[in-house]
C-alpha cells in the first residue's frame, strides 16, 4: 500500500465482514464524509437486510475501522449502496480494496452485473470506477441533495462480473 507512513505506521489493512456489530463503527466513519450522515439505526437497518453484504476495513490493533462498504443483492444482480474511506486514509488504495472484496463476495452468490451510484461532482470516485471496470449507464438528475446547496446529479455506473 502506497500510503503516507505517518498514517500507516507499517500497519496492514484488513478487510472483514461487517455485520449489526459493526454499525456504530460505520455511522462514526459515514459522518465524517457524509452530510446528512446516516446514523447507527440507519446503518444498522442496512446491514440487518437479508440481502446485504458488507465490509469493513480496519487497521492496527485494536482494528480501527477506517473504511466501510454496504452491498446488496438480489438474483444476479447487485448494488453499492455507499462506501466510504476516513479522510485520512483516502487515496491510499482502501476504497479500492473495498469494491474488490464486494466483487468476489457477491460473485460467488453469481452476481454477474453491480451498480452504483456517484455524484457528478465527485471526481475521485468517478476516476477510481472507471479504472475498475465500471462503466456509465445512467443519470439521476438531482439526485443528491445537500444542505445548503444545489442537489448534484448522480452517474449511475456498472460492471458486467464473471463467474
Amino acid at each position: 500500500m502506497s500510503g503516507n507512513s505517518d498514517v500507516w505506521e507499517g500497519k496492514r489493512v484488513s478487510l472483514l465482514w461487517a455485520g449489526p456489530e459493526r454499525a456504530a463503527a460505520i455511522a462514526d466513519v459515514h459522518a465524517k464524509l457524509f452530510n446528512p450522515a446516516w446514523d447507527e439505526a440507519n446503518v444498522r437497518g442496512l446491514l440487518d437486510h437479508p440481502a446485504a453484504t458488507s465490509f469493513v476495513a480496519t487497521l492496527g490493533s485494536p482494528n480501527a475501522v477506517i473504511g466501510f462498504i454496504i452491498g446488496q443483492f438480489a438474483a444476479d444482480e447487485s448494488e453499492i449502496i455507499t462506501i466510504g474511506v476516513a479522510p485520512d486514509y483516502q487515496r491510499n488504495g482502501v476504497g479500492k480494496l473495498l469494491v474488490e472484496g464486494l466483487v468476489r463476495a457477491v460473485q460467488r452468490a453469481e452476481v454477474r452485473r453491480m451498480f452504483l451510484d456517484v455524484a457528478t461532482d465527485n471526481t475521485a470516485a468517478l476516476h477510481l470506477y472507471s479504472k475498475m471496470g465500471f462503466t456509465p449507464s445512467g443519470i439521476r438528475k438531482g439526485y443528491y441533495i445537500r444542505p445548503g446547496s444545489t442537489p448534484v446529479d448522480a452517474v449511475t455506473m456498472s460492471r458486467t462480473l464473471t463467474i
